[in-house]
């Protein structure tokens, strides 16, 4: 094992009380603060493994499963599941339950890239994170076809968006 990865945490989980300044106008609580919630354990779970600052650069496949109602304990658990030279992607769970139950269900997922930065502002290398077991290598191919799914949808854009700017002209 790495002994410059060895004590670092791959995975954190926060948990806190869902909030009336939270909920939307239909009661439940808001997209917007869900996704905040998600980047905020994402970079604590990045800068955890990297032990420096780390910037969001893409948040794909976000699914809202299932609402959360205030009150309710909310649970976000990230962990790395993939690194390159400067960036690493991590897996967000979202979870919600009654605070009188034991019994949470799942209310959302999404995979986070995130960014090193060095104090230039530039990026800079990030710990190597390798797969122990099926699982992890499971994940890890999970994140390699979102980045090849990413890279595809982005050239398609950019095709229609170039497309859509000569017609404009």
């Amino acid at each position: 094992m790495d002994p410059d990865t060895a004590e670092r945490p791959r995975a954190i989980t926060l948990r806190f009380l869902a909030e009336p300044g939270d909920v939307n106008f239909g009661g439940k609580v808001h997209g917007g603060a869900v996704m905040k919630w998600i980047d905020q354990v994402g970079y604590t779970c990045a800068a955890g493994w990297t032990g420096s600052y780390c910037v969001t650069v893409y948040l794909g496949g976000l699914h809202f499963l299932a609402p959360i109602h205030v009150g309710e304990v909310v649970e976000l658990q990230a962990l790395v599941i993939r690194t390159g030279r400067s960036s690493m992607d991590i897996s967000v769970d979202v979870y919600a339950r009654d605070p009188k139950s034991r019994t949470r269900r799942r209310t959302g997922h999404c995979v986070i890239v995130f960014v090193a930065l060095g104090p230039d502002g530039k990026p800079s290398a990030v710990p190597q994170w390798e797969p122990r077991d099926d699982v992890d290598r499971a994940l890890q191919s999970y994140a390699t076809r979102l980045a090849e799914l990413r890279k595809q949808m982005d050239s398609e854009m950019e095709r229609r968006l170039g497309r859509q700017e000569d017609a404009a002209e």
